[in-house]
C-alpha cells in the first residue's frame, strides 16, 4: 500500500512602502489525504499582503516513511530559503537586506566570518577548526567550515543571543535556513539541563575565551531531539590579532561546535 506524505507550506509577502518582506513562514507535515491548515498573521489597515501557498506531495511505502520524511523536509526547507531570497532581491533599491542573506554563502561578510571562526578557534583551543593550505584563498575556508561535518553556529552578543551563521550542518541540524536563523535564540535549542550547563559555564566562556561542554541534547525547530557528544563554544574577534585576552573591543560574536550530532 503507497501513502502520501503531505506538506502544505504558506508564505506571506508583505507590501508595505514598497518594500517587500517575508513576514510569516508557517507549515504543517503530516500522512493523510489533507494538510493542517496554517494560519498567517494579522496585518495592519495600511499593510496589503501576498500570500504564496505551495502543496508538496510525496508518494512512500509505509516501511520508507522516515526517510522520505527526512529527504521532504530537507527538500522544503530549499525552497523556503529560495524564496525568501527571492523575495529580498525583488525589494525596491536601498532597502537592508537582513542578516541572514548578508551572511549567505559566498557573500563577502560570510568570508570574512569564516576567517574569524577559524582564527579564533586556533587562538582559544590551540589547535585548527580546518586545516588550512597556506596556498588556499579565503573562500576556501569558508567552504571548508560550510562543509564541515560538525554543527557550527555563531550566535550574537545580545542580552537574548540571536544566532546570526551556521553552516549545512548547523542548519541540518537545527532544520531551518539561513534566513529563518536569526529568529532562532540560544536558550530555544537546549533542553533544561543544556540551559543549565551553558548557564553554569558562561562566565568561563566569557573569561578564558572558550568552553567545553558534555553530551547532551538540544532541540531542532520541528522539535526533533538532537543529540551530541560534545560542545564547544568559543568568542570569535573581528581581527586576526587575538594575542591580547583582553580584546574585548574587538569580540564579534560566540561560536558554538556541535560534534558528533545526530537526531533521536
Amino acid at each position: 500500500m503507497v501513502e502520501v506524505l503531505l506538506f502544505t507550506l504558506l508564505i506571506t509577502l508583505t507590501l508595505r512602502l514598497g518594500v517587500f518582506r517575508t513576514l510569516d513562514l508557517t507549515s504543517s507535515l503530516e500522512v493523510g489525504p489533507s494538510p493542517e491548515k496554517a494560519s498567517g498573521n494579522s496585518s495592519s489597515s495600511s499593510t496589503s499582503r501576498c500570500i504564496l501557498t505551495i502543496a508538496f506531495q510525496f508518494p512512500f511505502e509505509p516501511n520508507l516513511q522516515e526517510n522520505v520524511s527526512g529527504m521532504a523536509c530537507q527538500y522544503v526547507r530549499s525552497v523556503i530559503s529560495s524564496v525568501q531570497l527571492v523575495a529580498m532581491a525583488i525589494s525596491p533599491s536601498g532597502i537592508s537586506p537582513s542578516l541572514g542573506s548578508k551572511l549567505s554563502p559566498g557573500s563577502p561578510e560570510a568570508v570574512t566570518l569564516a576567517q574569524w571562526i577559524s582564527q579564533s578557534y586556533l587562538h582559544h583551543l590551540g589547535s585548527e577548526l580546518v586545516t588550512i593550505d597556506s596556498l588556499e584563498s579565503n573562500d576556501s575556508v569558508l567552504k571548508l567550515i560550510w562543509d564541515h561535518q560538525d554543527a557550527i553556529l555563531c550566535c550574537t552578543l545580545k542580552p537574548q543571543p540571536v544566532f546570526m551563521f551556521a553552516n549545512q550542518a548547523g542548519l541540518d541540524m537545527l532544520e531551518t535556513t539561513l534566513v529563518a536563523l536569526q529568529n532562532i535564540t540560544l536558550e530555544k535549542i537546549f533542553d533544561e539541563s543544556g540551559r543549565k550547563a551553558l548557564c553554569s559555564d558562561f562566565a568561563k566562556l566569557m573569561q578564558q575565551g572558550f568552553a567545553c561542554f558534555p553530551s547532551g541534547i538540544c532541540l531542532s525547530t520541528m522539535g526533533r531531539h538532537v543529540t551530541y557528544e560534545q560542545a564547544v563554544a568559543w568568542k570569535v574577534f573581528a581581527s586576526s590579532d587575538n594575542n591580547d585576552d583582553n580584546s574585548n573591543n574587538n569580540l564579534h560574536c560566540l561560536a558554538f561546535s556541535f560534534v558528533n550530532w545526530s537526531f533521536v
